[in-house]
């Protein structure tokens, strides 16, 4: 039987025995293991207090996590294959809550840095499994619906994430930021042992161990290029030789694998030009979904003056308008498709993004909680059926490709977004720091005291006023950029499809 042929076998057989429930089983984990890509940041300073290290030794506790998801995705589609996804994704889930443990314990940085190594492993493979299997566990007709409750732990969870870990790490222990995740595992390991189908493995082939040596060297790369490239240099010779090395061993995958008889990951997904274009859009997507969960918390304590709760806090009511659009997109998706509520939701977004570049220092919090929600509301719109519409344009056989391919456009151009944003910020906050300060005259410095130390507090004052308005401006120009990029996006958005029931099962998928 081919993989075709049993996974078209496999999917009525387990939607059949109902499917919200599996689905929920299935969230739980992949919730788990999104959340801690934005949890743990907010911890970040207090590690790096305990541990009495510098910040840029202090970052390898993130970059280490990122760079080892960047090799184990392309191969969790494999791994499918070879083990089962239901034995997959228990054994992934009880992996992830065996490392959150050794986190919780870590008494250093080293250790820390690789039990986050050991965290990774299971934390790559969960969200890939999880959406390959919810494509054969929900019926056709209903699968915007389900997607719909999957994309709750796709947004929602990054933008729940600084607020529980602001939280935990004030009032509590910054330690419970890993522990939490072991009961979670544990009791979802338990219910998917009782209600998710068991889905055999299926004859994988032959590892396509030149595929996976290229493409993991190649997104390591790049993350790691992305990830010091702001401390080391964009133009220095590390970063410089480590994105041509990404690029030229992510030239050398795509020749391999379509070289091949078992490749890695089925690079013919991206002949399905809707299944395309969704990872455009998604790229897209997430570029401003990060840039908001990561400038605006700082925005809110650099020149605001709020405390790590305090600002998770503001970010809340926008997570609540996602988790609420999530379930409506995924129904408007099954009735009408993905192309109104995308359209809809980017051109929200866009709105959304050209009244947030007039952010100022004294902006009311009632405000910016507003256009966070403004924001989130395009986000919960046009997420989810985007997404859905491009891999349900796919054949079953060739899922896991597709939604291992998901997953690392979402990792990967976040990060790349992230980084060339931070890099222009940097440049921003540099001229006009220097034209600023050219604008300066000491001679006219409010006098604070008397003499010589009412200079000095002055010119201080001045100059803690003078960079808060610097930073500001410079994230204004940051969000004008977001808002070019979703504007953008609308013209992609207006050539999506619905995809023909021929592409849904197994059949030439539709190419519009």
């Amino acid at each position: 039987m081919t993989q075709a042929a049993a996974a078209r076998a496999e999917a009525p057989a387990a939607a059949g025995g109902g499917w919200l429930l599996p689905l929920l089983v299935l969230l739980s984990g992949m919730f788990m293991s999104v959340l801690d890509t934005s949890i743990v940041n907010v911890a970040i300073p207090e590690m790096q207090s305990v541990f009495g290290v510098t910040a840029d030794d202090i970052e390898w506790i993130a970059t280490s996590y990122t760079l080892v998801l960047g090799v184990i995705v392309p191969i969790s589609s494999w791994l499918s294959n070879r083990v089962g996804q239901t034995r997959l994704y228990i054994a992934a889930l009880v992996a992830f809550a065996a490392g959150s443990a050794l986190c919780g314990i870590a008494w250093d940085l080293e250790s820390m840095i690789a039990f986050r190594v050991l965290q990774a492993i299971p934390g790559g493979v969960l969200p890939v499994v999880t959406l390959s299997m919810l494509y054969q566990i929900v019926p056709k007709e209903k699968i915007g619906s389900a997607m719909g409750i999957y994309g709750l732990g796709v947004v929602v969870a990054p933008a729940v994430g600084p607020t529980l870990g602001g939280y935990l790490v004030e009032y509590v222990d910054w330690r419970l930021i890993f522990f939490i995740n072991v009961p979670v595992g544990v009791l979802g390991a338990i219910a998917a042992v009782f209600l998710l189908p068991p889905f055999p493995s299926r004859p994988a082939g032959r590892f396509d161990l030149l595929g996976f040596l290229t493409i993991a060297v190649g997104l390591s790369s790049l993350l790691l290029a992305l990830s010091e490239g702001q401390s080391w240099g964009w133009t220095a010779y590390p970063t410089v030789i480590l994105i041509f090395l990404g690029v030229v061993c992510l030239a050398l995958f795509v020749v391999i694998e379509t070289a091949v008889d078992n490749p890695l990951l089925d690079v013919r997904v991206f002949l399905v030009w809707t299944y395309t274009n969704s990872l455009l859009l998604i790229a897209v997507l997430s570029v401003g979904l990060f840039a908001t969960l990561f400038y605006i918390p700082v925005y809110l304590q650099s020149a605001r003056g709020l405390g790590a709760f305090e600002a998770g806090l503001l970010l809340m009511p926008q997570a609540f308008v996602m988790a609420v659009l999530m379930p409506i997109a995924g129904q408007l998706y099954d009735r009408v498709g993905a192309r109104i509520p995308a359209v809809a939701g980017l051109l929200i977004m866009t709105l959304a993004g050209y009244l947030m570049q007039n952010l100022t220092p004294v902006t009311s919090q009632g405000e910016i909680v507003g256009l966070l929600c403004l924001r989130a509301l395009g986000t919960g719109l046009c997420m989810m059926p985007i997404m859905t519409n491009g891999i349900s344009a796919v054949p079953p056989a060739i899922v896991g490709s597709a939604s291992a391919f998901n997953n690392v456009v979402q990792r990967v151009s976040s990060a790349l977004g992230l980084a060339a944003l931070t890099a222009f910020m940097t440049i921003q906050q540099a001229q006009l720091g220097a034209d600023r300060a050219a604008l300066v005259n000491p001679a006219v410095l409010p006098a604070i005291g008397q003499g010589q130390a009412g200079q000095v507090l002055g010119t201080y004052a001045v100059y803690q006023q003078t960079n808060v308005q610097v930073y500001v401006t410079a994230l204004d120009d940051v969000m004008f950029l977001t808002t070019l990029m979703t504007g953008a996006a609308v013209v992609l958005a207006l050539f999506l499809r619905k995809p023909s029931r021929a592409a849904a099962g197994g059949g030439p998928a539709m190419v519009d």
